[in-house]
């Protein structure tokens, strides 16, 4: 494998498709609003929320193989990371500079939407840039931090910037919709980790199935996926979302099983890979479904 193929799958491109979701979510509210966005707006916001994704992976990755992470971790097709570097550590110079390469085009592509829009996307995009350079080295030592926020990031941060960079307001369905995206990616973060959790205590993490355990975390996992429907449809009881948003419920009976099998199959791997498999397909599902009923 080339240096620039193991570039290519250190950003995990096959993950990629969250970010376009939940800038998705975003555009959506600001039609809901009556906001008819600018092409050219809508493809940078789009283009920079992707390079957002890749740019946190690629340096996850580079992290994770200077640690020596990559050494110790069993990858599974969800989580231990691409496994590129240790294929060809040569490389690693090059991931590096592509994920603060990338980091640099979402941040001009963020100034231009600040001259554009004012101040309240400086708080918005400061933020997203210290997470996406603390989360690898210093947020995963912290399990609240650890747990909120990728949910954070790719929630309140990329939904309400992206409502903001289209010219649209916050208003409170903006705020629901960038509520459920935290819950269920802090979810997906969380559910994630159960497979890693002896290979991060080895260099010093400290996220919520290490200090909970596998168990509890499970529990906390199911909270959280079914929290992500109920604001879902409390939103809808309340007016605060369209009816037509009640199409997001489709995924919950998959949704449901997850919560009750993962506790079952903790010490199965073949099962609990299922299970993530599964968990992944409702994510996206539930958020494509929720762009959907939102610009309906």
């Amino acid at each position: 494998m080339s240096e620039t193929l193991a570039v290519v799958r250190a950003s995990r491109p096959n993950f990629l498709l969250l970010a376009p979701l939940c800038a998705g979510l975003g555009l959506a509210v600001a039609w809901q609003q009556g906001q008819a966005p600018e092409l050219l707006h809508t493809f940078l916001v789009f283009l920079g929320a992707v390079l957002a994704h890749a740019a946190v992976n690629l340096l996850n990755e580079y992290d994770d193989f200077r640690s020596g992470l990559d050494m110790i971790t069993e990858r599974t097709p969800f989580s231990g990371g691409s496994g590129a570097l240790p294929e060809v550590p040569s490389a690693a110079r090059r991931v590096l500079w592509a994920g603060l390469g990338t980091l640099a085009v979402v941040v001009t592509i963020g100034l231009y939407f600040l001259w554009l829009r004012g101040l309240p996307l400086l708080v918005l995009g400061a933020a997203g840039v210290v997470l996406v350079l603390t989360y690898t080295r210093w947020i995963t030592r912290s399990p609240l931090l650890c747990l909120l926020a990728p949910g954070m990031g790719f929630g309140p941060i990329m939904v309400l910037g992206t409502v903001i960079a289209l010219g649209a307001s916050i208003d409170t369905s903006a705020l629901l919709a960038s509520l459920v995206a935290l819950l269920m990616v802090s979810e997906l973060l969380l559910i994630n980790q159960i497979p890693d959790a002896e290979a991060d205590r080895a260099i010093g993490r400290r996220h919520l199935v290490i200090t909970l355990g596998p168990e509890k975390a499970a529990h906390l996992v199911a909270g959280l996926l079914l929290a992500s429907y109920g604001v879902i449809v409390a939103s809808v009881v309340s007016g605060y979302l369209a009816m037509t948003s009640l199409i997001t419920l489709a995924p919950l009976p998959a949704a449901i099983w997850i919560s009750l099998r993962l506790p079952r199959v903790l010490a199965t791997p073949d099962q609990l890979n299922r299970v993530l498999g599964t968990n992944v397909a409702v994510l996206l599902s539930t958020l494509a479904l929720l762009v959907t009923g939102l610009s309906l």
